[in-house]
């Protein structure tokens, strides 16, 4: 059987019209509903202008099995995480594209317990129905509701701030003209409410699906020069930037300057650990040195686990962690359905800053400094794994220790090195990392980048 291009390791993603369209999204919700056997389904999604279309044709085969789904509308997709597990219903599925181009939209989907669907896990099983399309005449109808969660959700974000002893901030928030900014509302009238002394300086704000200013996805460097302008321009003591459909959140410091994600990771770590001491942070193999040094300091443990949120989430649950964290931005909380949100990572790391004198660049540069990184170096090459192996051939035999946990992960002292395929594209991807060597990461970066390149 061949597989269909828009059915990814984890979710349902592609081009409309080529990939996907909304008779493919009928026949997703009946197998959906076949494959999980849920009763109630929570569902949402996210300002692009053909996700209401796609929703619809979702809402209908899953109702066609006799699924009764509770209508979320415009949301960001950790409000579906969060509606599944509040609800107690048998699953959720949320219509976004998140950052992809424009003539993109898809799928993400949990089921009950907001626990994540990948290939191995159930999705191939939806796939092969889909395929099949023999579903034959609807066996009954569900019902349809419009569900309004937001003000549970909102309130349950604004817990994880304490807002004792927190001096004023200014921060501004670029929703990126997605879905963010009616949920961000809701969450500063909480904050508000509970006595936090923040001021929001509002950028972007309004959902629109031409997205006039481009799809929203900060990641990309070419797509941060707005943010760090307009963080200047309002005094800001932070900035906040969100994708699409806000399940990664970026910051920016008071400089405007823009804070790596294995930075965030270290940052929400202490956080975590100022409330749990001891308590276990799960975290990603590609860049580590910072990270494990903040937990180390703040006197909890180190779990290493393979990037993806399938891996991350399990890995919460195994080890009950309070948090884990991707540098792509993805970070993943116990509390809320071990599940990832772009909404709590912020407030966190604002919480941080609002209990001490120092400026958000202060707190960046020390780590930048002990721990200098070259950020994700992406490479097309027709044959990677041979690349890794020329990599492991020049450095493994002199390595103080390697793993293969998520591609090869070499240590060699004073520096560390990962390479690895990408899960999702066609990429050979390079991080390394030092300790407090800029020179030496610069040198290794033109080093290695050349010697998988075949040069």
């Amino acid at each position: 059987m061949t597989r269909l291009s828009c059915f990814k390791s984890y979710d349902v993603r592609g081009r409309l019209g080529v990939d996907l369209d909304d008779a493919l999204m009928y026949r997703i919700g009946r197998a959906y509903a076949q494959v999980t056997r849920a009763q109630t389904v929570v569902t949402g999604r996210d300002v692009r202008p053909t996700s209401p279309s796609l929703q619809a044709a979702l809402v209908e085969g899953l109702r066609d099995e006799g699924t009764n789904v509770l209508d979320l509308g415009l949301c960001g997709t950790e409000e579906v995480y969060f509606g599944t597990a509040h609800t107690g219903a048998g699953g959720g599925l949320m219509v976004t594209a998140s950052h992809n181009p424009i003539d993109y939209n898809g799928l993400k989907i949990v089921r009950e317990g907001a626990r994540p669907i990948a290939w191995e896990s159930g999705l191939k099983e939806i796939h092969d129905l889909v395929v099949a399309d023999s579903f034959g005449a609807p066996g009954g109808k569900g019902t349809w509701a419009g569900l309004d969660l937001r003000p549970s959700y909102a309130g349950h974000v604004a817990s994880y701030l304490d807002p004792e002893g927190l001096r004023p901030l200014r921060i501004l928030v670029n929703a990126g003209h997605g879905a963010a900014g009616p949920t961000f509302d809701a969450i500063a009238a909480q904050l508000a409410e509970r006595g936090v002394p923040f001021d929001f300086v509002r950028f972007d704000h309004e959902p629109d699906p031409t997205f006039p200013q481009g799809i929203p996805n900060p990641l990309l460097p070419e797509n941060r020069a707005r943010s760090e302008q307009a963080v200047r321009e309002a005094g800001a003591d932070m900035g906040v930037v969100w994708d699409g459909d806000f399940d990664r959140c970026f910051l920016f410091d008071e400089k405007g300057g823009f804070i790596d994600g294995e930075y965030v990771v270290a940052l929400l770590a202490k956080a975590f650990l100022a409330k749990e001491p001891g308590a276990p942070i799960v975290h990603e193999p590609r860049v580590v040195w910072a990270t494990q040094a903040m937990i180390a300091e703040a006197g909890g443990r180190s779990i290493i686990c393979r990037t993806g949120h399938a891996h991350l989430k399990a890995a919460l649950r195994e080890h009950d962690a309070p948090y884990g964290g991707e540098m792509s931005a993805h970070h993943y909380f116990r509390d809320f359905a071990y599940c990832d949100s772009g909404m709590i990572p912020w407030l966190l790391v604002a919480g941080l800053l609002a209990r001490q004198d120092k400026p958000l660049s202060a707190l960046v540069d020390d780590l930048r400094t002990r721990f200098p990184s070259s950020g994700e170096i992406n490479f097309a090459i027709d044959d990677p794994a041979a690349a890794i192996a020329r990599f492991e051939a020049a450095y493994g035999p002199t390595a103080v220790s390697a793993d293969r946990l998520d591609g090869l992960s070499l240590d060699m002292g004073d520096w560390r090195a990962n390479v690895r395929m990408s899960n999702t594209e066609s990429l050979l991807r390079l991080n390394i990392e030092t300790r407090g060597d800029r020179t030496l990461l610069d040198r290794k970066v033109l080093e290695i980048s050349a010697l998988l390149s075949g040069q």
